[in-house]
């Protein structure tokens, strides 16, 4: 151990060739996840001709704005894009709320809770199994959420991954500061808001990108439990007018746009339509990420 230490200490040859050797490697790792993204951006930018023949490369052919306009040059888009945003601005909430209340007990050791290791393992099987899509469907139904904004928010409430990553991250704190303010007299409410929620911070703006993500992308769902178009998500809008056109219910110019637009640059302006919200937001939960993954890191 000494030895490799030494020989990777300094500016030895060892230890530039062993920089070297990791700059290209994640220069080519950067390469490979940059230049799809830039491809996809360059097809929906493209002319019809140049996609289908197969002439776009990482820059676009014979600039055209055809996939976005006939995305964008609808009413239902914008009444999509609402609902997704209502889905984000209730879900990520509600999301972190029952994972916070559920995660503080279970954090705590077997003298605290005696019976912790059964609720985590109930939790964990959970995640294994579930009941199924047509039991699901059921259960939605039959508690009147159906074709209703909670039908999308609550059946994922409580999301065992992130339950498992702030679980963790609550075992992680040093107990100390929990029996200060015991001794002090604090409640566990006390504790959870005032001292373990500040410190958490890096895990919660973890979950919350998680959650964001997870709802801003999903569509699944919306084609189930949604049956009026006014309440459909963005995801799942999008996928409709790609799969089934709602033809009756397009404009001539839009007709028109259907016949002159390329399958494959539609597909792109829709992932760049989708992704540009999530680029935006991630920027600002960036520099806590890595942090609150790493220590949030399921150990049992």
């Amino acid at each position: 151990m000494n030895r490799s230490n030494t020989v990777l200490s300094g500016n030895s040859p060892s230890r530039i060739a062993f920089i070297v050797v990791n700059y290209i490697l994640l220069a080519l790792f950067t390469l490979v996840s940059i230049l799809p993204l830039i491809h996809i951006l360059s097809l929906s930018l493209s002319a019809v001709d140049a996609v289908d023949s197969g002439k776009v490369g990482l820059f676009p052919v014979d600039f055209s704005l055809t996939s976005y306009r006939f995305i964008l040059n609808n009413t239902k888009f914008y009444s999509a894009f609402l609902v997704s945003v209502k889905r984000v601005l209730l879900g990520v909430p509600i999301n972190l709320i029952c994972i916070i209340l559920i995660a503080y007990p279970l954090s705590k050791d077997k003298e605290r809770f005696r019976r912790r290791k059964i609720y985590v393992w109930f939790f964990v099987f959970t995640m294994l199994f579930n009941g199924g899509m047509i039991p699901t469907y059921l259960i939605v139904k039959s508690t009147g959420l159906l074709d209703s904004i909670w039908a999308l928010i609550l059946p994922t409430a409580v999301n065992v991954f992130n339950l498992l990553i702030l679980m963790n991250f609550f075992r992680e704190l040093p107990k100390a500061i929990e029996e200060s303010a015991l001794i002090d007299g604090a409640s566990h409410y006390t504790i959870l808001l005032k001292i373990y929620l500040p410190l958490a911070k890096p895990a919660l703006a973890t979950l919350v990108l998680f959650t964001f993500v997870y709802h801003w992308n999903m569509w699944f769902d919306g084609l189930i439990y949604i049956n009026s178009s006014a309440k459909v998500p963005l995801q799942t809008y999008l996928q409709s007018i790609l799969t089934i056109p709602d033809i009756q219910n397009l404009t001539t110019e839009q007709m028109a746009i259907i016949g002159n637009m390329s399958r494959r640059a539609t597909n792109s302006a829709q992932i760049v339509v989708s992704t540009v919200p999530i680029l935006l937001v991630y920027p600002f939960l960036q520099k806590y990420y890595t942090k609150g993954l790493v220590l949030g890191s399921v150990k049992s």
